[in-house]
This record gives structure tokens, C-alpha cells and sequence, in this order.
């Protein structure tokens, strides 16, 4: 399939200039549909509506982010897409919703290179990516897959389109440095028995077993070395985060 784009729940056939510049001020979240259904689409749900509230003073109901996640389902005519849902406003809010075909996770381990950097209101899902996409192709021509940030401070936050979790032995710690509350991440969270939120700092790294990243696409990408410090597959805690996706089932839209 191609790509397209629905605006307020109708197909869009032009992108008028007034609608690029709107667009560059907003937020979004980004879903992976499978069957019709979504991991942790009630929290897709309140991450819109708290970031709308925040952003541009008013609430942003379930119910139409819902009507419009099914007309680009119906429109699309398959049950498997991959979904992002931009919220930004001219004279009243609009909601752009970009569907494309499904991504499959990734398959192999990943090699982060780190940075110190802190994104802007890091708890939004903001449009102003441009310096993680920055990071993560400074990381690639340095010979990496992709960035992992780090604070002034030297404590590891997320990486550029992740969260991330570090595990010793069968526990799961997440950082906890300024960043964006993922989905797929409070979902994993909502699935395990216990977990612990921490600093992680850069001097740290070689106390754990293993890290994994999180995002709508990868549930937990293992994570082959971060800097100088490699990891090993570690299958207790990639089955503990196993155990914590099938606890809680995706969402039908």
C-alpha cells in the first residue's frame, strides 16, 4: 500500500501551505496496528488528550481520536498499518492522521552510540525531532546503529526514538533522567510484578546484564553494546518482558 493522509477524519487529496506550517507546532504518537488492534491504545488516548490539554488548552476526546483511527483503517481496507496521529491547530484543533504500511521489529541487536543531549519538554511528543534525527544519523556515519542520550550529569535518559531498560538478573530498571513516558514502556511497566526507576549513569553500564530498547515498533530490542560496554543475550529478563506483553493483549480500535 502507499502512503496517505486523512485530516479530521476525511482523505486528503492536497496539502495546502497554510496546513505545512500549522503542522510544525503540535504533538503526535505513533501507533503499529496488528488486526485492528493496538497495544496500550488507551494510553495513545491520554497521551493526546494530556498533551492537547497542555499545548493548546483543551481537551482532545478518545472518542474522535477513535472515529478517525477507523477511517483510516476503513479507508486503508487492512486490519495491519502503521498509524501517527499529529495534533495541531489553525483557528480550531485538527488532527492529520499519516497511515502507511505495518513495520515489522527489528531482529538484530544494536550498537548505541552515546550523547550528551536533553530534547525540549522531553515529556511531550513534540514535533521538533530534528535533533534526534541529528544524533541518530551522527551515530551511523560514526559507525553505530543509533544515539542513546545521556544528562550533563552523565545519567542515560532514552535514546533517539526509544525508551530504554537495563536489567539485573530478572530486574528491570528504567532511568530516571528526563524523558518521554513511552507507550510500548508503560505498557511493559503495567505487565511486570516490579520494577525499579533509577539514575543510570554512564559509569554504570557494565553493572547490568543486558538493555533492550522500547517504541511502538520494537517491544524490546536487545541492545549489543553502548559505547565501549557490551551485552550478551539474557534470556531471564527477555523472558520476564516476554511474560509482561502477554499480560496485557493489545486494544481493538
Amino acid at each position: 500500500m502507499t502512503d496517505f493522509l486523512l485530516l479530521d477524519g476525511a482523505l486528503l487529496r492536497a496539502v495546502d501551505p497554510v496546513l505545512l506550517r500549522a503542522t510544525t507546532f503540535g504533538h503526535f504518537t505513533s501507533l503499529q496496528v496488528r488486526n485492528g488492534h493496538v497495544d496500550g491504545l488507551d494510553l495513545h488516548f491520554d497521551r493526546l488528550d494530556r498533551s492537547t490539554r497542555e499545548v493548546f488548552g483543551e481537551p482532545l476526546p478518545a472518542g474522535r481520536v477513535r472515529a478517525d483511527l477507523r477511517a483510516a483503517i476503513d479507508e486503508a481496507g487492512v486490519g495491519d498499518l502503521s498509524l501517527r496521529v499529529n495534533v495541531f491547530a489553525t483557528t480550531r484543533l485538527h488532527l492529520l492522521v499519516r497511515v502507511g504500511p505495518p513495520v515489522p521489529p527489528a531482529t538484530e541487536a544494536v550498537h548505541l552510540r552515546s550523547y550528551e543531549h536533553e530534547r525540549s519538554v522531553p515529556h511531550l511528543k513534540h514535533t521538533g525531532t530534528f535533533d534526534l534525527t541529528y544524533y541518530a544519523r551522527k551515530a551511523k556515519r560514526e559507525g553505530y546503529d543509533d544515539a542513546v542520550f545521556h544528562t550533563a550529569s552523565g545519567e542515560i535518559s532514552e535514546a533517539s526514538i526509544w525508551n530504554i531498560c537495563f536489567a539485573r538478573g530478572t530486574e528491570l530498571v528504567f532511568p530516571s533522567a528526563p524523558a518521554l513516558p513511552g507507550i510500548r514502556q508503560q505498557v511493559l511497566q503495567r505487565g511486570l510484578p516490579t520494577y525499579t526507576t533509577a539514575p543510570v549513569p554512564l559509569t554504570d553500564l557494565t553493572t547490568y546484564d543486558a538493555a533492550y530498547l522500547t517504541n511502538s515498533i520494537d517491544p524490546a530490542l536487545p541492545v549489543a553494546s553502548i559505547d565501549d560496554t557490551t551485552y550478551e543475550p539474557h534470556p531471564e529478563s527477555a523472558k520476564v518482558i516476554a511474560q509482561a506483553y502477554v499480560s496485557q493483549p493489545p486494544q481493538p480500535v
